[in-house]
């Protein structure tokens, strides 16, 4: 039934905030110990078929590094304002997928002008009329076109977002979520 896997992920994603908050009050600034709580929490609260990817990161607003931790996300792309890229792939398995699942955490010095950009499978597997997914290209390029000309990140993802319907001709199937950060 379509509507109770609904509500199970729903729960599995309450659950996996609810365990990142408490888990930070006793973490500290361990992402690699914050991720293991996590996991062995969401692993031990819920059922075996059951776990979420997620991509936690923290940033220093003085010394501009962004700490982070991916547990099985689509890697979040830095752009940089030069044209490079960097995936934000340090991290490990899905949490609650494995019991004694290990975590390495990550970081990044960002500069202004670069973008975060972070976003679901729903957005790289859309589909066009002929099958060909979008993919992470497709969200690159969308967000390198628009990064020329948008001032606001809300104005990127309208863009991004745009291009998307464009591509799939608006037959979008899964849930797509998209987050830009344009550092200043």
């Amino acid at each position: 039934d379509a509507s109770g896997k609904g509500v199970a992920a729903a729960l599995m994603i309450a659950n996996v905030q609810s365990c990142l908050r408490t888990a930070a009050l006793f973490t500290g600034d361990d992402l690699e110990a914050l991720l293991k709580v996590v996991n062995h929490l969401a692993h031990t609260s819920s059922s075996d078929d059951r776990y979420a990817t997620l991509f936690y990161g923290v940033f220093d607003g003085t010394t501009r590094i962004l700490r982070y931790v991916n547990a099985g996300h689509t890697p979040p792309v830095v752009m940089r304002r030069d044209g490079s890229m960097l995936c934000l792939e340090a991290g490990g398995a899905p949490v609650g997928l494995l019991a004694d699942s290990e975590y390495r955490a990550g970081s990044v010095r960002l500069e202004p002008g670069d973008l975060v950009v972070a976003f679901t499978d729903g957005l790289t597997e859309a589909t066009n009329q002929h099958g060909q997914e979008w993919g992470v290209q497709g969200v690159l390029k969308a967000a390198a076109r628009a990064g020329q000309f948008s001032q606001t990140a809300e104005a990127l993802v309208d863009s991004i977002f745009n291009s998307l319907d464009h591509f799939s001709d608006g037959r979008q199937t899964d849930d797509a979520t998209l987050a830009i950060v344009r550092v200043i």
